[in-house]
């Protein structure tokens, strides 16, 4: 990708400009969009390598959006919210979004997790391989060269975050991990984020992998410490 294209659905058009003229800045092509239905008429439009959601919008908010668009696609997404209760950032992230940015905001900050996001993104798609990179542990299939989950065969639909989690931690079996480690590792941004973001994936993950949440057989808490994967 020469140009990375990056929207804005943000109803306060002061913000989307403001945003848009710091991302310019950086070499990126915006598009902009005042709601979740212009957000997903743009994404139909034209290709899009991360989009910045706002979270509270009218006619259609962010969080329904982010649900419809990850029907299709699995570019990042970084909700923008004035709300900044853990409670909330959870619920975005189990919602689909990548990151969470409250207001108000640094554009700094904003555009240096777009660009972390966006590098690990092209990194994703860009790599290729000859043959397919499997782990299989247990019933548990992970096709690292496809980027898809199996269960006792049955596919699990996997975000590209929870993926990459899962496969970190399967391709480094028995090893303790704390949560700023897995944060540092799959989010590549050591200063700025939020390792309760570990926490929100590794739950979302054992839903998809583990048959029972409350003894999960593949990974294991270890109080204090952090998660590790059991071969």
């Amino acid at each position: 990708m020469e140009m990375n294209h990056v929207l804005i659905v943000e109803d306060d058009k002061e913000i989307r400009e403001g945003v848009e003229i710091y991302l310019k800045s950086q070499g990126y092509v915006v598009f902009q969009a005042a709601d979740g239905v212009e957000g997903l008429e743009v994404i139909e439009k034209e290709e899009i390598h991360l989009a910045i959601v706002d979270v509270m919008m009218p006619r259609m908010d962010g969080i329904q959006m982010t649900v419809k668009l990850r029907e299709k696609y699995d570019f990042p997404v970084i909700f923008l919210s004035a709300k900044s209760e853990e409670v909330d950032k959870i619920m975005g992230l189990n919602m689909g979004a990548d990151d969470y940015v409250t207001k108000p905001f640094s554009p700094s900050e904003l555009v240096a997790r777009v660009k972390a996001h966006i590098s690990r993104y092209e990194r994703l798609i860009g790599s290729t391989a000859l043959q397919n990179d499997v782990i299989e542990i247990r019933g548990l299939k992970i096709d690292k060269t496809d980027r898809r989950v199996y269960v006792d065969g049955e596919e699990k639909v996997f975000t590209n975050k929870e993926f990459d989690l899962l496969t970190f931690l399967a391709s480094n079996p028995n090893k303790v991990f704390s949560k700023d480690e897995l944060f540092n590792k799959i989010w590549n941004m050591e200063s700025i984020g939020d390792i309760a973001t570990v926490t929100v994936h590794i739950k979302k993950i054992r839903e998809k992998i583990e048959f029972d949440t409350s003894k999960p057989q593949y990974i294991e808490t270890v109080w204090g410490v952090g998660y590790r994967f059991r071969m």
